[in-house]
């Protein structure tokens, strides 16, 4: 291989489009306040444990675990994100969820775009027989436009 191969520039994007979901709460702001809730949850079943109704401190401990592994099912997902690149000559698609990371390239010549039905169907990409759902991040009301602008981009792109 030359050096004049290795110094070549990687093909340009032509589009990218990153979807990400709607996190209003960091994890480490879940964390602090799970913590809390943990800390006033225990000190009222202990409170309670004084007055003499110690079945509430176990019901305590079981609720905190259920609430824990939710707040754990939440932050597992909470960087979970869609990204689809076009270059001149391919369509790349990367999907993570809960750590995860799947990865899809498609001509985008054959490319065929399909809007949900309802717009609560997500968009799915559809090349060769193998079907690709995107767009699972985007606001119900954002998948159909979404779907519109990738078309426009892969008939202009190639």
């Amino acid at each position: 291989m030359q050096t004049s191969d290795l110094l070549a520039s990687p093909a340009p994007v032509l589009k990218d489009w990153t979807m990400k979901r709607n996190c209003s709460v960091s994890p480490r702001q879940f964390m602090y306040f799970y913590v809390s809730l943990a800390i006033v949850s225990i000190a009222i079943a202990v409170l309670q444990l004084i007055n003499g109704a110690w079945l509430v401190l176990p019901f305590t401990g079981i609720e905190l675990l259920v609430v824990g592994g939710a707040f754990a099912i939440y932050a597992r997902h909470a960087v979970d994100y869609e990204r689809i690149r076009l270059y001149p000559n391919r369509l790349v698609i990367e999907q993570v969820s809960a750590d995860k990371l799947s990865q899809f390239e498609f001509d985008p010549r054959w490319v065929r775009v399909e809007p949900g039905v309802t717009p609560r169907d997500p968009v799915r990409l559809v090349f060769r027989g193998q079907s690709v759902v995107v767009g699972l991040h985007l606001p119900q009301y954002r998948r159909a436009q979404f779907a519109r602008e990738l078309r426009v981009w892969l008939a202009c792109g190639v």
